[in-house]
């Protein structure tokens, strides 16, 4: 089940192992349990500090790790994909080696004093499960009190029709759902203790440069502040910005593949070599125009004598009855994350452009059949998109469509849109909506600065803006193109354009 160079990986990995780790299987005849034990045998053979008990669980197939007191995690299916790092670190936690974390965060864990079970039903190509997966298993290794079971849902199908999940990953406290979507673990603790903990802004000094924004735009402008040897600062709602919602990407000069969540983490790493003050989870209400600059947070005041704005764009919303309120129910927008939960099911894509008809083209492998709807009398995507598309006999598609509706009663269950050339009216039943219809800005905060009616920040050739010592990059300007390399380039032209403002004063 593992190729050989992921078995010499992993074996250096149990070189890290603090003390043995138990293996609980619960398996019966199935298929699925022949694969996890055989994925268990494998990497028990890599270790001798690691052995196989069986004993029934409450999900079969299922195993549990456990070493001493430290107990609790269990994978209800195969940790793969993106979950095989979950089932690494888990291992190496559960002997005994410390989590990466703050010590001020392991205090809050030890101090929870009663009984959790958390559930996490995740998909093996959701890249956005695996920091949950990974949160609560740390909550598990440091509490005794606390437990964490991983479900994949295309292993445990019933089970997840059963609890009405349609979009990864989904949390569950004790039964009863905890939190859908992405969570860190502060926001996990936040949410348990009913105690938000907000960064203390207070005693910050007037940076030369603040840098608003975690994407590649914001982060390459912090790195060359600091490399320049001014007192820089990098404020974001959420380090990594929309690039953690990338799965692969291929057009990074240097590097042939990667994907969103390892290279801003990468990116991170980066930033804080140098002497950047990172204030994460901070959310920017507005800038005010001075000398300094005074930027208000939800956390706070900063001032700065420069800054550079790179807040990035988020989905677009259509704007309809029920895209709303049937997020989480139907209408997703990650077909990666949560394509799987929809497989031999009828799906809908709203959206022709590339993005679309890709997503067309995966949930084709998943789904009973496919309904793309194209509001232009042309699908927009690339020709060679195209093709392949129309090379699927599942996938219908459906031009000059303009949706008018997603209606259901607890889940979405059908689709309305109108004929744009003869006005008539159709109704189709679905049973899942992902809507691909581009990315807007993220600049309704920010104003006072020139904008175009798209709501991106005009900037000049230095990345300057309409307001003295603000200059903006990436996604959230006029750029003509909207590319990591080219959110990287500008992040590095405002910083070296804020740089000259600074040296000229």
């Amino acid at each position: 089940m593992l190729d050989q160079a992921l078995k010499d990986q992993v074996k250096e990995y149990l070189k890290l192992l603090e003390g043995d780790v138990v293996f609980t299987l619960s398996l019966d005849q199935s298929e699925n349990s022949e694969k996890i034990r055989e994925f268990v045998e494998e990497v028990v053979g890599l270790s001798d500090r690691l052995s196989i008990e069986e004993k029934s669980l409450a999900f079969t197939p299922s195993f549990a790790l456990s070493s001493g007191d430290r107990q609790g995690i269990v994978f209800s299916g195969l940790p793969l994909g993106h979950e095989f790092e979950s089932f690494v670190l888990a291992l190496l936690q559960v002997s005994g080696r410390p989590p990466k974390i703050d010590p001020d965060q392991v205090r809050r864990i030890q101090s929870i004093d009663r009984e959790l079970a958390f559930e996490t039903v995740v998909s093996l190509t959701c890249h956005n499960c695996p920091e949950v997966v990974q949160a609560l298993n740390i909550l598990s290794v440091l509490n005794p009190k606390i437990s964490h079971r991983m479900v994949d849902g295309s292993m445990f199908q019933d089970y997840v029709d059963k609890l009405g999940v349609m979009a990864v990953p989904a949390t569950f406290l004790n039964g009863e759902s905890f939190h859908n979507g992405k969570i860190s673990l502060k926001a996990i603790l936040d949410k348990l203790t009913g105690q938000v903990q907000r960064p203390s802004l207070q005693d910050k000094p007037v940076y030369d440069l603040l840098v608003i924004g975690g994407g590649p735009a914001g982060a390459t402008a912090a790195i060359y502040g600091a490399r320049k040897g001014i007192r820089t600062g990098l404020i974001a709602k959420k380090f990594g910005g929309q690039v953690e919602e990338t799965l692969a990407i291929e057009n990074i000069t240097g590097l042939a593949y990667t994907e969103g969540p390892s290279f801003m983490a990468s990116v991170k790493d980066h930033v804080l070599k140098y002497q950047v003050d990172l204030m994460d989870e901070v959310e920017v209400q507005s800038i005010q125009e001075g000398d300094p600059l005074r930027v208000v947070t939800d956390a706070g005041d900063l001032q700065a004598k420069s800054l550079v704005i790179a807040t990035g764009a988020k989905w677009r919303l259509i704007g309809i009855p029920g895209e709303i309120e049937f997020r989480n129910k139907g209408v997703a927008y990650c077909t990666h994350c949560d394509g799987p939960l929809f497989k031999g099911k009828k799906v809908t894509v709203i959206g022709g452009g590339n993005s679309g008809i890709e997503a067309a083209i995966d949930l084709a492998g998943l789904a009973k059949e496919v309904l793309v709807l194209e509001f232009l009398p042309q699908l927009q995507a690339d020709q060679v998109l195209q093709e392949k598309l129309a090379s699927l006999p599942n996938v219908r598609v459906v031009t000059n469509a303009e949706t008018k509706a997603l209606e259901g009663g607890d889940k979405l269950e059908k689709i309305r849109y109108v004929d744009r050339q003869s006005g008539q009216s159709h109704e189709e039943a679905t049973d899942g909506c992902f809507i691909q219809v581009g990315l807007v800005p993220v600049t309704e905060w920010a104003e006072g600065l020139e904008k175009n009616k798209r709501g991106e920040i005009i900037v000049d050739q230095l990345g300057a803006t309409s307001m003295p010592g603000v200059f903006a990059a990436g996604d959230c300007t006029n750029s003509a193109f909207k590319q990591i390399v080219i959110a990287q380039g500008s992040g590095a032209t405002a910083a070296l354009g804020s740089y000259q403002y600074l040296m000229r004063k």
